[in-house]
């Protein structure tokens, strides 16, 4: 079957997903003339993309504008699952097909999930932080029990997003002994096991967040909602960061409205020098820097998955198209 013109292609910015521990041969071998760019610049973006047939994006936006301008262009693949760095609508129009990649992820993002939910209900960069300060060499005990421990069995686990993400999460939470309970989609969603998220907010001792990113949600998790959750609950987000508003969470930490929060994500991303989110130490809240997709495993699948996408859009089957 027709190749579909394919002959070359470009990575916008490959130094987001491979660190040099990566085995891009399967990718390497999916077309036949390949540039490499650690991260492209604006300046050249334009010239780069009017000369390939294909193009790699993980976040380098790509708009109406570059993609009207593109005339080779066959295929945009987004090294990622999230598609709102790319003009879908702009890419239709000039009859560029877009293709992501899902669930090759799943894995390393259930894991950061319950790293974040234990390192705030066992207190651990305190009782660390108190042996570094010598603390427990002072104690008269043997233990040192400064910082009030949780156990996660019993507790009550609301998922706002139950795709793969979302129930994988919930798997383990069962395992931890979790009672899970799942957010309505929208309106519309009347399925009974399903709660509206007044409804369940002030039902769960950890909320987390795995839903995509839209226009209707953004900031779906804002002071309201923030003051119908338990004063101990704990609020974990890796989806993206626009769900939540940080100065609301930032407050409600502060009050003890809520009991912790952690955050792999955040509104602004790389956030600039002096972001307020950043500048506030609280102990009762973790942020790590966009991680919990990334670990080896997660990545070797996601440039796999992006060769597999472009050898069947070659072979006239697309897949994952957006």
């Amino acid at each position: 079957m027709s190749d579909a013109g394919i002959q070359s292609a470009v990575f916008l910015d490959l130094d987001s997903v491979d660190r040099d521990d990566l085995d891009l041969s399967r990718l390497t071998a999916s077309v036949s003339q390949w540039e490499w760019h650690g991260l492209v610049s604006d300046d050249d973006l334009h010239d780069i993309l009017a000369g390939t047939d294909v193009v790699i994006t993980n976040k380098v936006v790509l708009t109406d504008e570059h993609l009207s301008r593109a005339d080779r262009l066959k295929l945009v693949c987004i090294a990622a699952t999230g598609t709102n760095n790319v003009d879908i609508e702009a890419a239709a129009r000039n009859k560029i097909a877009v293709c992501n990649v899902s669930a090759y992820a799943t894995p390393a993002v259930v894991h950061h999930v319950f790293t974040l939910l234990l390192v705030l209900t066992t207190r651990f960069n305190e009782y660390t932080a108190a042996v570094r300060r010598g603390d427990w060499s002072r104690s008269p005990f043997f233990c040192l029990l400064d910082y009030p421990l949780r156990e996660l069995a019993g507790k009550s686990i609301g998922i706002v997003g139950y795709g793969n993400l979302g129930r994988a999460v919930a798997k383990v939470a069962e395992a931890f002994g979790m009672h899970v309970l799942l957010a309505r989609r929208d309106t519309e969603d009347t399925r009974p096991e399903r709660l509206a998220l007044h409804e369940l907010l002030p039902q769960v001792d950890v909320l987390t967040l795995h839903c995509p990113l839209t226009e209707h949600n953004r900031g779906l998790i804002g002071a309201a909602e923030l003051a119908l959750m338990k004063h101990d609950a704990v609020l974990i987000n890796t989806a993206r960061g626009g769900l939540v508003d940080e100065y609301a969470l930032v407050e409600a930490l502060k009050s003890q409205q809520i009991g912790g929060a952690g955050l792999d994500v955040l509104e602004k991303e790389p956030p600039p020098s002096g972001y307020p989110v950043l500048k506030t130490e609280l102990p009762n809240l973790v942020i790590t820097p966009h991680t919990a997709w990334a670990s080896l495993e997660s990545r070797q699948r996601l440039v796999d998955e992006i060769a597999l996408n472009i050898d069947a859009f070659k072979a006239g089957r697309p897949r994952n198209v957006v």
